[in-house]
């Protein structure tokens, strides 16, 4: 790479590597006359287009729980479980700040938390189109709905406090839809369309989490 500092001739050169990062649509931008199409075409070199949290809840568990780890050290607290209905509403909930909202969310919960449960301030988030309902009010009156019309779903591995290791609280989750959708992995009404997640992602989250259909 070559410049020149602004007043002076001299070219000097550099090896560097640039990394540049945005949440913007750049192309539009760039058709709206609103960014430099000669930056952007300097700068689009090899793109790595990555999709919203939204667009991939299957994410969330396991970033729950390195979140959870990263900041129970640093507060120098023991958290080693949460609610599989708090997992379930986390992984529904749209995240339109991305990543840094689930995180500083997290750290908030880690705070909150006086016991080895993960205490989850359910109230501070909204709907993504936005309603003010908050999303656990309305997540509940969908388990109600969901609950008339299909009978209970207990999870199997929860303690009567509803209360799962993380690991665990995705475990149940998976077979929670496995067993509503017949044990369909695949298809547009299969279990992995329902978790937002790529068939082979879910068999390898079923093989990590020893999740097999017993037959009788």
């Amino acid at each position: 790479m070559e410049f020149e500092r602004l007043g002076s001739t001299r070219t000097l050169r550099v090896n560097v590597r640039l990394v540049a990062a945005t949440n913007r649509d750049l192309q539009q931008m760039v058709r709206q006359g609103q960014f430099r199409s000669d930056l952007y075409y300097r700068l689009n070199i090899f793109p790595i287009l990555v999709p919203p949290l939204r667009e991939r809840p299957e994410d969330v568990p396991n970033l729950v729980r390195y979140f959870v780890s990263k900041y129970a050290v640093r507060l120098n607290k023991k958290i080693s479980s949460i609610s599989s209905e708090g997992l379930e509403t986390l992984s529904g909930y749209a995240w339109p700040g991305n990543i840094r909202e689930l995180e500083n969310f997290i750290e908030r919960a880690v705070i909150l938390s006086r016991g080895n449960e993960l205490a989850l301030p359910l109230t501070e988030l909204r709907l993504w189109d936005g309603d003010t309902v908050p999303v656990e009010e309305r997540r509940s009156k969908d388990r109600r709905t969901s609950q008339r019309s299909q009978g209970p779903a207990p999870l199997s591995g929860a303690s009567e406090s509803g209360t799962l290791t993380l690991e665990d609280a995705e475990r149940e989750h998976i077979l929670h839809v496995l067993r509503a959708t017949g044990w369909q992995v695949g298809g547009p009404d299969g279990a992995a369309a329902r978790l937002g997640m790529k068939r082979t992602t879910l068999n390898s989250k079923m093989k990590r989490l020893s999740i097999s259909r017993t037959r009788k």
